[in-house]
């Protein structure tokens, strides 16, 4: 059984012992361990199950590429399902429990799926969830949703917190091994800001594991040496418990920092996500053992063997009594030296390859060790345990030579670097054929806009596995001067590649290879993937869920890959690998959320203005993110009274609209008009400076999204009115097609919004009161409809709009947001005696309705195109395209009998609900009544002292004048009248003056 080590442990401090549980059962360990460490160390092997056949999985490794040692950590608000415990740190009181499994780990009703496996095999669910027809509904999927996940989901809220933090460096080095600190050292005596991050809370990686020598000293020596030089660095930040989880486009990296996961309650942020910037990016992220494919391999106590040599030298624990080890390359030699120096028994050496290994190899041999070459294991024998290996050939189909008792093994199949960052920005991968493992091609390295390379790859992430060729890659990649440190370790003979052992293994054994242990994936799965025509990688993956576990292939990829290869009888770089994507390893949904939670998940949005409306009987209404007054109550009055009064006042007088909340993105750049051509229906190109237009925006499908006044400052720029709900998702729209698909157009964007206050000043006085406060001239020669003016009103930095939204003479007036109250209360002030009285924003409905002006969201519904509205006036004939142009020319979308924006006038001038739906003759298949239209927008228009109502209605325009039936609530029946959309001021003589 695996125990703790009585001396060692590099890692650990035995002064500070540790509690925790597991499954209930109290258990020890040392501040230092890991969980997967202090598992071990109390004797813990079998720690969950596997997901398809719930078979007995343990610890197979010792870093994120675990892929079994999942478990449940904590309690109430600080539980969370699927920690790795190989990366997880021991705290006191940790609270674990395993995973996938019922009634206990020790006996699972689960294990009965590994009796049936034959009924399970790669793509069994495309196939058997097919018929019966009935059986999908009240037996597959029921148990299938039952049977779906790993672990359970957190019943409490979460007690922690989260945040968000954000730098800027010259080079960020990832990876905190020796390439990594070599690395930094050569670029931070440059005097370059430097940021080099490593994912554990220890420096140094495998080197200080494997006993390397560095400039003469031992390799920990050597790193000590190496932080306390870098520490004193003024330009270079060090961060520890760092990953990076993704690298993209422009030297964006996201960084998560695990601050406080191993000092629960201490009041830190559990996590913190870093959104870098950084000039330049080298990966030194290592590389991962690869495990061997033979019969047996999942079960517990089959381990790497660098895991092994890691839980003796680091944590003192030793996973097993007797280790035999198996491998096709010299590294593993290294495993053996390590335990016997340990005083553990390695009762065999299985090396595949003929000729043997090298120094390494020679060493065992020397310490008394059984070196086997050209042998293979046929079969690991055991349960919930392992017992002992089957040798046999491995140029052989498994026939036994013979048996070797024992409790661990120790597998080592090659190297395979970290490639993920490389590759998750577009850098390509070549076939080293010489050490089996694919690499950083360096002719195709991640580029940046300028074409230069903007990452790359050192040490063994490049494929160096030797110390000396480590730090020589790494000094390089930094741009380092002078010469590199110097490295030594053991020379090493030329791995064999080995996909499946025994090579000439029958169909009986290649059904217990496992390439997958967390997904149940076999050698057998893989092949009958190829036999059935599934020759992409991807499509492979898929068929077969090959490296769709939680570690996403780490240990798994590469192997199915060469079995996919071997099976297709083609190379390997052929095959090609599947697509790595962001994250490396998972990250917490808090990490994600940040500060976002409870009252500031949607933080309100605030105008400058809004401390006087609560002031002054605003009832408010939710837009977005934004509180906007509905209406202002005065004693007494009614809500419906309020709006009314509202409306009179504006028609009669002069209102006045707090509009901060409309969207204003500023557009700019040389490219900037042809841009906006293709982000709206009508040209803004050729919009003289000074002038505004007004433009919609539609989706690639042809239907409206946005509608808003646009205004042409300069020659090279543009500000976008976007509505109060859409100025963010815009600028997204906007940002998403410059970033994707016109990349190199000379365009930027920015989100003005929150940086203006604006205010509508409409009604017939509205000119009378601009004029009163002084500094600009207002007059209607001076100042024409749908242009704009910069300068000072009254004292105030003021932009000033002549645009109208409610069919009444009106400016809208944009000063900084820090003037915005200011300049409400003058304009207040200096029209008291001409009547003027804030509106809200029903008002404005109103005022818009009885003017037929459409509203995005009460007129649209993302189905609706602006030829539905009779907006056809606002499309250009002239430009080719725009985003939607060609959808908007499919036949359904110029069918006539599409239903289209007219007026609603009840016959008996009441209010028509709204979305009521106009019935028409006949019955669906469904037995309802069929519809031919139905109410958008409707309100009780005071101006006119009756119900007003928008529709859309089929082939409406063409039906002015007929009365369509609306059924409503309680059986009743409102007839209305199809009338123009235009209620009130048809010419626009109101707005014109």
């Amino acid at each position: 059984m695996s125990t703790r080590l009585q001396k060692g442990g590099r890692l650990i401090d035995r002064s500070k012992p540790l509690q925790f549980t597991f499954n209930g059962r109290r258990m020890s360990g040392y501040a230092g361990d890991t969980l997967a460490s202090a598992l071990l160390g109390a004797g813990q092997m079998l720690v969950g199950r596997s997901f398809k056949y719930h078979r007995p999985r343990g610890i197979m490794a010792s870093g994120a590429e675990e892929p079994n040692a999942l478990v449940g950590l904590g309690e109430g608000g600080r539980f969370e399902p699927n920690q790795r415990t190989t990366t997880t740190e021991l705290f006191d009181g940790a609270v674990l429990e395993s995973q996938n499994h019922w009634p206990s780990l020790e006996f699972d009703i689960g294990a009965i799926n590994n009796r049936l496996a034959r009924l399970f095999p790669a793509g069994f669910y495309y196939k058997t969830f097919m018929f019966p027809r009935f059986a999908w509904k009240h037996v597959f999927e029921p148990v299938i949703r039952r049977s779906a996940g790993l672990g359970k989901a957190p019943r409490h809220r979460d007690e922690d917190r989260y945040e968000h933090a954000y730098a800027f460096c010259d080079l960020l080095v990832v990876g905190g091994g020796i390439a990594g600190l070599t690395a930094a050292l050569a670029a931070g005596r440059q005097g370059k800001r430097v940021w080099l991050v490593e994912q554990t809370p220890h420096w140094g990686g495998r080197a200080v594991v494997d006993g390397a020598q560095i400039d003469g000293m031992e390799a920990d020596a050597w790193v000590r040496q190496a932080l306390q030089t870098l520490r004193a660095m003024p330009n270079v930040t060090l961060r520890e418990r760092t990953m990076a989880a993704g690298l993209y486009d422009h030297g964006y990296v996201l960084l998560y920092e695990r601050v406080a996961d191993h000092t629960p309650g201490d009041g830190r942020p559990r996590h913190r996500l870093w959104r870098m910037r950084a000039g330049h990016v080298i990966t030194a992220t290592g590389a991962i053992e690869r495990p061997l494919a033979f019969a047996g391999n999942d079960i517990p106590g089959v381990m790497l063997a660098s895991a092994v040599r890691d839980y003796v030298v680091n944590w003192a624990v030793s996973p097993g009594d007797r280790t035999v080890i198996v491998t096709n390359n010299d590294d593993a030699y290294r495993t053996a030296l390590v335990l016997l120096d340990a005083g553990l028994s390695v009762p065999a050496v299985i090396d595949a390859r003929p000729g043997g290994g090298g120094e390494l190899a020679q060493a065992v041999r020397e310490r008394g060790v059984r070196v086997l070459d050209g042998k293979g294991v046929a079969q690991v024998k055991g349960g919930k345990r392992v017992t002992g290996v089957s040798v046999c050939n491995h140029a052989g189909e498994g026939a036994e030579i013979e048996f070797i008792p024992c409790d661990v093994v120790a597998m080592s199949g090659g190297w395979s670097p970290v490639v993920h960052l490389w590759s998750h920005c577009g850098g390509k991968l070549i076939w080293d054929e010489e050490r089996a493992m694919f690499r950083p091609d360096p002719n195709r390295p991640p580029t940046g806009a300028d074409g230069q390379a903007m990452v790359t790859a050192a040490g063994a992430a490049n494929g160096m596995l030797l110390v000396q060729e480590v730090l020589e890659d790494a000094h390089s990649a930094a741009g380092g001067t002078g010469a590199a440190p110097g490295g030594f370790c053991a020379a090493e003979e030329r791995i064999l590649p080995v996909w499946i052992m025994p090579q000439g293994a029958g169909p009986e054994l290649r059904a217990k290879m496992w390439l997958d242990p967390q997904n149940d994936v076999k050698v057998s799965d893989v092949e009958l993937a190829a036999r059935e025509g599934y020759e992409s990688v991807e499509h492979t993956k898929r068929y077969t869920t090959l490296g769709m576990a939680t570690d996403q292939g780490k240990v798994s990829n590469i192997n199915g890959l060469a079995v996919l290869s071997q099976a297709l009888n083609r190379p390997i770089p052929e095959t090609g690998t599947t697509t790595f994507r962001p994250p490396y390893t998972p990250i917490s949904m808090g990490a994600i959320a940040g500060e976002a939670r409870g009252e500031i998940f949607q933080p309100m949005r605030r105008t400058p203005m809004h401390g006087w409306h609560e002031t002054h009987g605003a009832h408010f209404e939710p837009v977005g993110q934004w509180r906007r007054p509905y209406c202002y109550l005065r004693t007494g009055e009614g809500i419906q009274d309020a709006v009314n009064r509202e409306i009179r006042n504006v028609r009669n007088a002069v209102g006045l609209l707090d509009a901060s909340t409309l969207g204003k993105i500023l557009v700019k750049g040389p490219d900037a008009g042809r841009f906006l051509d293709k982000m709206y229906t009508n040209m803004m190109s050729t919009l003289p400076v000074g002038k505004c237009r007004y433009g919609l925006m539609c989706n690639e499908n042809g239907f409206l999204m946005d509608d808003g006044v646009v205004v042409r400052l300069s020659e090279d720029s543009w500000l976008c009115h976007t509505t109060t709900g859409g100025a963010d998702r815009i600028h997204a729209w906007m940002e998403d097609w410059l970033q994707c698909e016109w990349w190199d157009w000379k365009v930027y964007t920015a989100n003005l919004t929150e940086q203006y206050a604006q205010i509508a000043v409409a009604g017939p006085n509205a000119r009378a009161l601009l004029e009163r406060l002084g500094g600009m001239d207002v007059s209607k020669e001076a100042f024409p409809f749908m242009t704009w003016r910069e300068g000072t009103l009254g004292g105030f930095r003021a932009r000033v709009y002549r645009i109208s939204f409610s069919g009444e003479l009106s400016y809208e007036i944009a000063v900084p947001a820090s003037e915005g109250l200011a300049l409400w209360q003058a304009l207040l002030e200096a029209g008291e005696d001409l009547g003027v009285a804030p509106y809200g924003t029903e008002a404005m409905h109103v005022l818009r309705a009885e003017k037929g002006f459409i509203m995005i969201g009460d007129e649209t519904d993302g189905t609706v195109i602006p030829q539905d509205l009779g907006l056809d006036w606002a499309i250009s004939k002239k430009k080719e395209d725009y985003l939607g142009k060609r959808a908007q020319q499919r036949p359904y979308m110029v069918s006539p009998e599409r239903w289209r924006l007219v007026g609603l006038e009840t016959l008996d001038g009441s209010v028509l609900p709204d979305g009521a739906y106009a019935v028409d003759e006949g019955y669906n298949a469904n037995g309802q009544r069929n519809m031919q239209g139905r109410v958008t927008s409707s309100y009780y228009s005071p101006t006119l002292d009756r119900g007003i109502a928008l529709g859309l209605v089929r082939r409406g325009p063409e039906r002015m004048g007929e009365v369509l039936e609306f059924p409503v609530d309680g059986g009743r029946v409102i007839k209305a009248r199809i009338v123009d959309p235009v209620f009130y001021d048809k010419e626009g003589e109101r707005q014109n003056v």
